[in-house]
């Protein structure tokens, strides 16, 4: 069995998008790899830690942080 991952950032116009628009890209992610032959598992978080930035002699340091990203799983 082979598995595929592939990252899932949403993006829409804070005026105009709305949930639909966010679920309506991650629809057309599935249908692309679907069509490759590929089949949807999950949408799953991944939380990173990010680690500090200690800057040029300590300017513009910056302290390390926790963030997550979504990850779309494919099988097949």
């Amino acid at each position: 069995m082979e598995y595929k991952v592939v990252p899932f950032v949403a993006s829409i116009d804070p005026k105009k998008g709305s949930s639909a628009h966010v679920a309506n890209q991650l629809q057309e992610i599935i249908k692309h790899h679907s069509g490759q032959g590929w089949k949807y598992v999950r949408l799953e978080s991944v939380s990173t830690f990010i680690r500090p930035d200690n800057g040029c002699f300590g300017f513009g340091a910056k302290p390390g942080y926790n963030t997550s990203r979504q990850m779309i799983v494919f099988t097949k």
